[in-house]
């Protein structure tokens, strides 16, 4: 094994790291809202900045091994497919802070409804996140292509949440300001699929050398 096996395989690691770190911000981010404990909440904030650390060392890496070792072909690739996930999941990493920001909020009023389809998005999107990683260290298209199909089902229940909220708003004004920032909530877990969806397609490109964005995803 060379040196340049070492760092790319180091570089997979340091992904992997800031993977999980982004998962346990997804995970803790929803606690703090079903649990209404704030505290938690500001503390997913405070953690932030550790994700936006190992982005810029990852980036900077990257930078590093293109710049000395001039890879070419499928390493290039793999380097490249490493820059873009790591700017997915700084953002979901943000994402996540927001949910915090909202959680903090609705903490401080009585709650609107019992919290049942929100748990239900981010554990859909955590499981996309986590099978991503998978997918990505294991060079497995199945997973990712699968994932990709997944992200239909956070859809599907953005529309259900802010159909069920816009009830709630009708029937009552003074529910507005709190079903609003739920929105919001719904909106960001969305987007953290999404992001999750990304990933997955830079997956397919890494192992399969294919772009398949904007793509019509292929028949079973």
């Amino acid at each position: 094994m060379t040196i340049f096996d070492d760092e790319l395989r180091d570089l997979k690691e340091k992904i992997l790291r800031m993977g999980l770190l982004v998962e346990a911000a997804i995970r803790d981010s929803i606690k703090s809202l079903v649990d209404r404990d704030s505290e938690l909440a500001r503390e997913v904030i405070r953690r932030d900045h550790q994700i936006n650390a190992v982005d810029v060392e990852i980036d900077e890496e990257c930078i590093r091994l293109i710049a000395l070792r001039q890879p070419k072909a499928g390493d290039l690739r793999f380097i490249t497919t490493a820059m873009k996930i790591t700017t997915d999941l700084e953002r979901m990493g943000d994402l996540a802070e927001d949910v915090c920001e909202r959680a903090i909020e609705l903490n401080e009023e009585p709650p609107l409804k019992p919290y049942i389809d929100i748990p239900r998005m981010a554990e859909i999107a955590q499981g996309m996140l986590i099978d991503v990683l998978d997918a990505f260290v294991r060079k497995e298209t199945s997973i990712a292509y699968d994932i990709i199909k997944r992200d239909d089902a956070v859809d599907n229940l953005t529309v259900q949440i802010f159909n069920e909220l816009m009830f709630f708003m009708i029937q009552d004004p003074r529910a507005v300001s709190r079903a609003v920032k739920i929105t919001y909530i719904a909106k960001y877990l969305e987007r953290i699929a999404d992001h999750a969806t990304n990933i997955a397609e830079m997956v397919i490109y890494n192992v399969e050398g294919r772009i398949i964005r904007h793509m019509a995803p292929p028949s079973e």
